[in-house]
């Protein structure tokens, strides 16, 4: 694309070309997820279960809640989605590509809450709908691509999340 400035993969910006040829803008913004490794989890809405994640008895799996942020970009939501599905936090320092862990993915804007004045946050850092909804899609989408079983919440609904978390073992994650 004219005007686009391609760096390096080695930039700690975490924009660039990847081996392989892919490449990301350096103007990508950063989804942000908290991962738990879970023995199971559910998000209700309205007191009805609308996702869940049920590993095998004995298994593992993650739950991951989505931020997005008004500068993220589907290539950004890509690079998350790759890093959830490849992160080595299940026994044995296995990811949940490894061994086919399921998902549950949940929007949570208040992931970017601004907590710097007063007592009361500000949720100016999140993204309106517009620009969010189909980012959480998209991270979605491509974890699916990757062939993982992914659950979700429903986007913009008041929901009531319930889990098991195993180690605990939790991760703030900027893409």
């Amino acid at each position: 694309m004219p005007g686009e400035r391609i760096l390096p993969y080695s930039s700690p910006a975490g924009t660039g070309t990847r081996p392989g040829g892919s490449r990301w803008l350096e103007d990508d913004g950063v989804v942000r997820a908290v991962v738990q490794r879970v023995r199971q989890a559910d998000v209700s809405v309205d007191g009805e279960v609308v996702g869940s994640c049920r590993p095998e008895p004995g298994g593992q799996g993650l739950l991951v809640l989505l931020g997005v942020t008004h500068d993220d970009s589907p290539g950004s939501a890509e690079r998350l989605a790759a890093k959830i599905w490849g992160l080595r936090i299940l026994d044995g320092e296995r990811s949940a590509s490894d061994v086919g862990a399921p998902l549950l993915v949940v929007s949570q804007f208040t992931l970017y809450a601004d907590t710097g004045r007063g007592r009361r946050p500000s949720w100016s850092a999140a993204a309106p709908r517009e620009v969010s909804e189909p980012l959480v899609d998209h991270v979605v989408t491509a974890l699916r691509d990757l062939g993982a079983h992914v659950e979700t919440g429903v986007f913009g609904a008041m929901m009531q999340v319930s889990l098991v978390n195993d180690g605990p073992v939790t991760l703030v994650i900027d893409g």
